[in-house]
């Protein structure tokens, strides 16, 4: 098993390399298998627990998320960062301290967004938004261990498609110590490569769109660094649910069960009973 430290550099070696995927379990179960199907690191997702939770994205609180968190990387020997939402808090200080708890909580990195939960104003004014990040990355560089920190420009995911500023954001919080960039809601290849093309630190993309504009291999030569799943997986698992829920209550037939994944299948990831 890898220690804390470890598995920091291991996450930042996976920068430094070419694209990787990086999958956003929403529970241990979930993170051991994709463990077991050859992740490199793995992520949290705010949205994802929330729904085991039967709530909303952006309805947990912080000590849900991190208790969430700490359960997942003490699940799998790899990597695990955290998605940290705004880090629970307006002020950089509350950015900072939530850094901190991630950190004890056994991750190797995390993401602190601009979006502020106000729906009048939904994304945090530009000069509170960098010094958010500079909190954030005076913890986060003052570890013991290399911690990874994400810094997200939210326009894009609550009515803003302006490239410009997104881009002036994110330049910002690339020199206000952001160790990977993160513009969620990109709408193609092109903003992607614009993107990329303006900053020099490591940029995430994450898979979220329906008929997809590109393929991984498309980021890959666009110089994306690093894609994660956010959601979506926990999507897709919800989507089986609902689709052999509606045949076996509604049909009555059982072709869901020809293509489930095996109890043995799944024990193969599990560790055995102790």
């Amino acid at each position: 098993m890898m220690n804390q430290r470890e598995k920091g550099e291991a996450f930042r070696a996976l920068h430094r390399g070419p694209l990787f995927v990086m999958p956003n379990p929403w529970d241990a179960g979930s993170a051991r298998l994709l463990a077991g199907l050859g992740a490199k690191a793995l992520a949290t997702t705010s949205a994802g627990f929330a729904w085991t939770l039967g709530r909303r994205d952006g309805g947990i609180t912080r000590e849900e998320a991190l208790r969430n968190a700490a359960e997942i990387a003490a699940a799998v020997d790899l990597p695990v960062s955290g998605d940290l939402e705004n880090g629970y808090g307006e002020a950089p200080e509350h950015a900072a301290e939530t850094i901190r708890f991630a950190a004890e909580a056994g991750l190797v990195g995390g993401s602190i967004e601009d979006a502020s939960g106000d729906a009048d104003a939904p994304i945090y004014e530009f000069e509170l938004s960098v010094r958010r990040v500079e909190a954030a990355a005076k913890v986060a560089h003052a570890l013991p261990f290399p911690f990874t920190l994400v810094a997200r420009a939210e326009n894009f995911l609550h009515g803003r498609p302006d490239l410009a500023d997104t881009i002036r954001r994110l330049q910002a919080y690339e020199a206000a110590g952001a160790d990977v960039l993160f513009a969620p809601g990109l709408p193609d290849l092109e903003a992607i490569r614009k993107v990329v093309a303006a900053v020099s630190k490591p940029l995430n993309v994450v898979l979220w769109q329906k008929q997809s504009p590109y393929t991984i291999a498309d980021l890959a030569g666009a110089g994306v660094q690093r894609v994660s799943t956010g959601g979506s997986l926990a999507r897709a698992a919800l989507s089986g649910l609902r689709d052999a829920a509606l045949e076996v209550l509604g049909s009555g037939t059982l072709t869901y069960l020809d293509d489930a994944i095996t109890t043995a299948e799944v024990h193969r990831y599990m560790p055995p009973k102790q």
